[in-house]
């Protein structure tokens, strides 16, 4: 069995993911200690079986046990902080949207809607700060982490398709079908572990109680028993699915996509000629949690004020 911690393995998982899924779609990682689950119906199985046990997704049912932001409002929230780090942006001959976008926007709308008003860009350095000198705001909302990455990885998919931001531009409604397919085709997590309180059987074997087992979610969005043309990011998919966040009530999972969405938009929207620096090309890298670590592109833009 090909190892999991190869080096080839890290610059380009999904060769590895495909072959584990043809030919190992379950094995032991001797390295890890741990069991790789590889194929769709496997890994849907592993997250929400109550037969596995340990671990957390933003989403997953008992997130519903925090309530801990006012829906009401908070896509506002979200619109006004994206357009203030847009405004930052698109002055400028060249910018990288991680460090300058991805890494801002989720911090400063959680500060946002739970400090105050935003109105530029002290009033968002205030707030982060603030922010992160009080207690947390729920268990999934006040880590940013995995929603940066998610929103690096869909900016980096929708840039990189041709003539995709143009059309999402020009009909935004469509904004959330390309959210979900860019968690599909690149989840920005790609690996969650749980374990086994009980005996499992799987495609492959069947695992012992006890068992650490590494659910592979970046093989299982590609597995082609589930999705058609898998590898393609395709918007207009009729098999959708996406297995980076449960399906429960979470702050988290609503903050990500109105991120998703109203960053777009803000950036589309102050930048209609935004695309990648000359030369550049975004490369994913990580093997647990995988995004893009830099992303740079030259504004070329004038704001459009949005409608408030």
């Amino acid at each position: 069995m090909p190892r999991v911690l190869l080096r080839g393995a890290v610059p380009d998982p999904y060769p590895f993911y495909r072959t584990l899924r043809e030919r190992f779609p379950l094995a032991y990682e001797p390295v890890l200690g741990v069991w790789l689950v590889s194929r769709y119906d496997d890994v849907s199985l592993a997250l929400t079986d109550p037969r596995f046990t340990q671990g957390h997704r933003p989403g997953d049912p008992d997130c519903a046990a925090h309530p801990v932001l006012p829906e009401r409002g908070l896509g506002e929230v979200v619109e006004r902080t994206a357009y203030v780090l847009a405004r930052r942006i698109a002055g400028r001959g060249r910018a990288d949207l991680v460090e300058e976008f991805c890494r801002w926007l989720p911090a400063g709308a959680l500060a946002t809607a739970v400090g105050g008003a935003c109105r530029d860009g002290r009033d968002l350095s205030r707030l982060v700060r603030r922010r992160a000198e009080t207690a947390p705001a729920g268990p999934c909302a006040s880590r940013t982490a995995v929603r940066e990455t998610a929103l690096a990885s869909f900016l980096a998919n929708v840039l990189g398709e041709p003539g995709l931001s143009a059309l999402l531009r020009e009909r935004p409604a469509l904004i959330p079908q390309a959210w979900a397919e860019s968690l599909r085709r690149d989840p920005p997590v790609q690996v969650v572990l749980r374990r086994t309180s009980a005996e499992v059987e799987l495609t492959g074997g069947t695992l012992p109680p006890g068992a650490q087992v590494a659910c592979l979610i970046g093989a299982a969005g590609r597995d082609p028993d589930r999705f058609r043309d898998p590898d393609r990011f395709d918007l207009a998919r009729t098999d959708p699915g996406q297995l980076t966040f449960g399906t429960g009530s979470c702050p988290a999972v609503l903050l990500a996509g109105l991120e998703a969405e109203h960053g777009l938009r803000a950036l589309l929207a102050a930048m209609p000629a935004l695309r990648w620096a000359d030369g550049f090309r975004p490369v994913p890298a990580g093997l647990i949690v995988r995004a893009p670590r830099t992303l740079l592109v030259s504004p070329g833009g004038q704001i459009v004020r949005p409608i408030m």
